[in-house]
């Protein structure tokens, strides 16, 4: 990357994991199941699970777990209402030409301290890529004028440090650190396991991380104002399009901790989908739920496929957004969550760069290819940006650039020919309820609704990466056994649901605790 003088800034600017709805243009690897059943009576324990994206579909991984692990007779049922795999992320082809290289279009990136989707491209052979080929000069805009442009040299070093002193940076990055230590205790084996986000956020320290805006919270830090509405502002508006004065420090921080990305090769998806099929789920595509109501102890599923009555069912999809009917008790215990509506514009240029022009630049002047922008300005009654981010994502043939925007309102025809000198071939659009607003809160949506029915969710106003929704799921996979089987993923007690019994052990041999084990992979 370019260096430490920025802290992250072009690293943390990738980190572009998006909560995004699911579209329509993509086809999914696995087996639609389209046959309509009435519902028939078993004798074997059957959970429904709503959502195949990455909370979904990793929650059905973890129970695969613990039925390899334990031999226990459940069956799962994975729902979707679109065609495919990979929810909050997906690709695009340029041209929708097959063979050249997809580009993401939702969840871009991971890192290494993101230990399940890491593991989960090793173990299920999968090729990483990392983005070197993308690292272009960054510049942050105002919306009138580049506050800093950053190419990696020494020269750029030394006008980082002028403007912004070695304190600042050195203070966020110490921050960034503290908050990934306490992060990483999520993987060990005594990871804690919650009924309620509140809780998760006492054990690991987080409270006043959340309870805070990225810009109070840094300000106590003795961070200057300046860096935060500048360096690390651009950092959470093109991860979160939201300012460091209104978004939480936690989700502030995670879009600072983003060094040495990669993405699947291929498309992020893939990783999703392979969890599905190493899980023996049911997968059933195209087939809305319409409701999830009591029956006795267990819950009925109306779907496209008819009616089908389950032990258990886990919501991994944004309540509001899937007009699934439910009990009014359980639906009074979901707070509604406001979403960002992110405009996302994908195209092919023959421009190598930006025009000058549109930047107030003389002509001939080579602008950045990496465009973040800051408010600062704007703060002080200067002009708005009239975009979040302009990254160029390499070449897809000879004297061809893929370019990724992403703005808060749609961008014309118009307005691409003047930013691109009338260089533009390809272009796609797609309006997202990209990320949930992320305010500073102290309360958060239950994990467990009611007996048996769990919100995978409600972890996505604390973080929300696609990342922690696999965090999320295996802590609810977790509560589900403790609740229906008295085990865990790993065979451990559950701490978070009082009806465990103390004397549970793991059938299969122990790991020793180092840095190596991943709680769920390993046992």
């Amino acid at each position: 990357m370019k260096g430490a003088a920025l802290l992250f800034l072009v690293p943390g600017a990738l980190a572009i994991q998006l909560p995004f709805e699911i579209p329509s243009f993509f086809k999914a690897k696995s087996a639609i199941l389209q046959n309509v059943m009435e519902e028939v009576p078993t004798l074997h324990s059957r959970v429904a699970i709503i959502g195949a994206g990455a909370g979904g579909s990793s929650a059905a991984f973890w129970i695969g777990k613990a039925k390899e692990r334990y031999g226990l007779d459940v069956e799962i049922d994975v729902y979707d209402k679109e065609s495919y795999v990979g929810g909050r992320s997906t690709t695009v082809y340029p041209h929708n030409d097959t063979s050249l290289r997809p580009i993401e279009l939702g969840a871009s990136i991971f890192v290494k301290a993101n230990k399940n989707m890491w593991r989960a491209s090793e173990e299920f052979n999968l090729t990483r890529r990392t983005f070197k080929d993308e690292d272009y000069e960054t510049g942050i805009w105002d919306g009138e004028q580049f506050i800093l442009t950053f190419g990696g040299s020494w020269w750029d070093t030394l006008k980082v440090l002028w403007r912004y002193g070695i304190n600042a940076p050195r203070k966020t990055q110490s921050a960034v650190n503290s908050m990934i230590d306490s992060y990483l205790a999520l993987y060990t084996k005594d990871t804690p396991r919650w009924d309620r986000v509140e809780d998760v956020s006492t054990a690991l320290g987080f409270e006043s991380l959340v309870a805070s805006t990225t810009s109070e919270y840094l300000l106590s830090k003795g961070v200057s104002a300046t860096y935060i509405s500048e360096v690390v502002e651009a950092a959470t508006r093109v991860n979160y399009a939201q300012d460091t004065d209104a978004i939480h420090a936690l989700e502030g921080a995670c879009s600072m901790a983003a060094d040495n990305a990669a993405g699947i090769a291929g498309g992020n998806w893939q990783v999703f989908d392979e969890f599905l099929k190493r899980s023996g789920a049911n997968v059933y595509l195209n087939t809305p739920v319409t409701s999830i109501t009591p029956k006795g102890r267990k819950w009925t599923v109306k779907s496209a496929r008819g009616s089908e009555t389950y032990k258990a069912v886990i919501l991994a999809a944004p309540f509001h957004q899937t007009a699934i009917q439910v009990p009014q008790a359980i639906q009074e215990q979901i707070p509604e969550q406001p979403y960002i509506n992110l405009h996302v514009t994908l195209l092919s240029t023959t421009a190598s760069s930006p025009n000058a022009s549109y930047f107030g630049l003389p002509e001939g002047t080579k602008v950045p290819n990496f465009v973040l922008t800051s408010r600062a300005g704007a703060r002080k009654g200067g002009k708005e940006p009239e975009f979040n981010s302009l990254s160029y994502h390499g070449p897809i043939r000879d004297g061809e650039w893929t370019v990724k925007i992403f703005s808060m309102q749609t961008v014309t025809d118009e307005w691409l020919e003047k930013l691109f000198s009338g260089s533009v071939g390809w272009v796609y659009r797609k309006e997202w309820k990209a990320y949930p607003k992320l305010p500073p809160t102290t309360t958060f949506p239950p994990v467990k609704l009611d007996n048996g029915f769990y919100y995978v969710n409600s972890f996505e106003p604390f973080i929300s990466t696609m990342e922690t929704e696999t965090i999320s799921s295996r802590n609810v996979v977790d509560l589900f056994l403790n609740e229906h089987f008295q085990t865990g993923i790993c065979g451990s007690n559950i701490a978070a649901s009082p009806e465990a019994p103390n004397d549970t052990t793991p059938a299969s041999k122990a790991v020793p605790e180092d840095d190596s084990l991943i709680y769920g992979w390993d046992c």
